[in-house]
This record gives structure tokens, C-alpha cells and sequence, in this order.
């Protein structure tokens, strides 16, 4: 498994117009199932008087948290297309609402699936797309005249420090790309 992933910074947004409907897409970055929850609700809220909010999202590193929902268009019309703009361009932690103002005229089942998926990507389009880094969480206890070792260590291997307390006992809780969390793990315990 690598240790980085692709997602956007902030929201974005994207529009596609067919046949007098207009599909309004909301392109957010997430980090749980709550945030999801959240948003949809404000923009359900928010959208009050359009046909369809349809939506899709992707969490987590490893790309297995998912969920495509159509909101009442016709099967697989509208969250797998959003979904498929996901996984094309590689996404994770991100959200995309499609909301539908219908316009009177039916587009059939490849006039939907095309609208919902251009909407999509002119969301993506306008998103900051980013690399992070899969991090993992090191807490470290150590006496205090081990503070210059273990400082060593830290300007080394420039781990992200989260917190730290400095008494008798001190404690560091570090953040580290996952990939090199072993190797800190087993510097930091050759010092106890």
C-alpha cells in the first residue's frame, strides 16, 4: 500500500445545463461519513425546491469507503457517474453533490448519465487537487536528560511534532509519514 493519496482542498464547484435542466455540482473535501452527512443536509436544506440531490463520495487512504446515491433518478443514472469522475481522477476524502433543477424536458437514462458525469467533472476541474501523506501517530515517553537524543532524532527524520510536555517525565506525541513510522519507532526505543 503506498502512503500517499490524492484528494482537493476546500470545495469547488461545477455546472452543466441539458435540455433546460440545470445540474449545480459541489465539489468538498471530507474526512467521515458525519461530514457527508452534514453537507447533504445543508444543501438539502439549501436546495429545497430542486427535483434531485444526488450525490457520491470516497474516504479514506485506501479507497474502500464509498457511496453513490441517485435521489430518485433512475438507477445508476446519477451517484455512479459522479462516483466514476471519483475514481478516475484517483480521489479520496472528497464529496460531490449533484443538485437538479428539472427543465421539462426527459433526458433518458445516457442523457442523465452524461449530465451528471460532466457536472462532476467540471467540479473536479475547478478543485485544488493535492497529495497527502498517510500519517501515523507516535507517542513517546522519555526521561528529561534524554531530551537532546530524542530531539536529534526528531530534527533527523523531521517527523510533524502534535503536542509535547517538558517535566520529570516527558512526553512528545509526533505525526510521521507511515511509511517511515517503524523506523522512528525503532530510534526513539534504542534510547530507553
Amino acid at each position: 500500500m503506498t502512503d500517499e493519496y490524492k484528494t482537493i482542498s476546500g470545495t469547488s464547484e461545477g455546472f452543466c445545463s441539458e435540455k433546460r435542466s440545470k445540474f449545480l455540482a459541489f465539489a468538498h473535501h471530507v474526512e467521515s461519513a458525519d461530514d457527508v452527512k452534514e453537507l447533504l443536509a445543508g444543501y438539502r436544506k439549501k436546495y429545497y425546491d430542486a427535483r434531485h440531490v444526488c450525490y457520491a463520495y470516497m474516504l479514506g487512504a485506501d479507497r474502500s469507503d464509498f457511496r453513490a446515491n441517485d435521489d430518485g433518478e433512475p438507477s445508476s443514472t446519477a451517484g455512479k457517474p459522479i462516483l466514476g469522475q471519483i475514481n478516475s481522477n484517483e480521489l479520496t476524502d472528497i464529496l460531490i453533490v449533484v443538485v437538479r433543477y428539472y427543465g421539462g424536458v426527459n433526458l433518458g437514462t445516457s442523457g442523465l448519465i452524461v449530465a451528471y458525469r460532466e457536472a462532476a467533472a467540471d467540479a473536479i476541474a475547478h478543485a485544488t487537487i493535492e497529495m497527502r501523506q498517510v500519517e501515523e501517530v507516535i507517542k513517546y515517553s522519555f526521561a528529561y536528560p534524554q531530551m537532546n537524543d530524542v530531539m536529534r532524532i526528531v530534527k533527523e527524520m523531521k517527523p510533524r511534532i502534535v503536542s509535547q510536555s517538558f517535566d520529570n517525565t516527558c512526553d512528545i506525541v509526533l505525526s510521521i509519514r507511515k511509511s517511515e513510522a517503524e523506523e522512528l519507532r525503532n530510534r526513539l526505543g534504542k534510547l530507553l
